[in-house]
């Protein structure tokens, strides 16, 4: 064989090493990659296994009540709602009394303006001068007698100071009874035939009280106070029935002047 042969035969062998050395190149990559993801199944089947991936246990406080608790909670909210609704109905009590507290007062201060505004009018140096006169008259039904009236009349003069008026007092009444106008006198009132009329005498003012009877079936419409003094001409004044019997202010008290006198 000649040296131009021997020379070129190994060729060969080089061409069929250096082909297969691009597939030796990509093995141990993929051999690597298989056996990480082998290893990572095997770690998660380890943890699902060994309950580390389990949520954590429910707390026993967290768990569903019993029936005793329920039972026990709900009768604790039953006697809140008991108490709260006793306070309310204390509080509504307490606030209905301090109305009624504040309405009695705002009365009483209103009677006493009136009170005060009569006596600086009686006798106060400008107050008009005025001689016997009746000032007020106020009708009250009696408890148990239908017929029975009270009636209260505060009288006053300011025209002689110092002087004192003395006299009686009467009382007359007009209405209707079956359609016709019916007058009564004072003795038909007192149901007395000779029922002499309430006496009277103050220097400045004085209340003036007594009982009266309207028979039934009469609808009264008119009173008359008539005065007759010791000297001088007699008084009359008059008063509608609705304004004698409407709920007002009562009259002031007589002062040391004189003292109420009753009939």
């Amino acid at each position: 064989m000649s040296e131009e042969t021997r020379q070129s035969r190994p060729a060969p062998a080089a061409s069929a090493a250096g082909a297969a050395h691009p597939a030796h190149r990509w093995r141990l990559p993929a051999m690597a990659l298989l056996v990480a993801a082998l290893g990572f199944g095997a770690w998660g089947l380890w943890r699902s296994f060994s309950g580390q991936d389990a949520p954590p246990p429910v707390p026993a406080s967290a768990a569903a009540p019993t029936p005793r608790q329920m039972q026990a909670e709900l009768e604790q909210l039953r006697q809140r709602v008991a108490t709260l609704g006793r306070s309310d109905a204390i509080s509504r009590q307490a606030n209905r009394d301090l109305q009624s507290a504040l309405a009695e007062r705002d009365e009483e201060i209103s009677g006493l303006r009136a009170d005060v505004a009569f006596y600086e009018r009686l006798v106060g140096a400008t107050g008009q001068r005025r001689g016997l006169t009746v000032h007020t008259l106020k009708m009250q039904p009696q408890d148990g007698a239908p017929s029975a009236w009270h009636f209260t009349t505060t009288l006053t003069q300011n025209l002689n100071r110092g002087a004192v008026s003395a006299g009686r007092l009467s009382l007359a009444l007009e209405g209707t009874r079956n359609g016709k106008l019916e007058k009564l006198a004072w003795t038909d009132l007192r149901q007395q035939a000779d029922a002499p009329g309430v006496g009277y005498s103050f220097k400045y003012f004085q209340q003036v009280e007594g009982d009266v009877f309207v028979p039934a079936g009469l609808t009264p419409v008119r009173v008359t106070v008539r005065l007759t003094p010791q000297s001088g001409a007699a008084v009359e004044q008059s008063f509608t029935w609705a304004d004698a019997t409407r709920d007002a202010v009562a009259a002031p008290a007589s002062a040391e002047a004189g003292r109420p006198a009753g009939g």
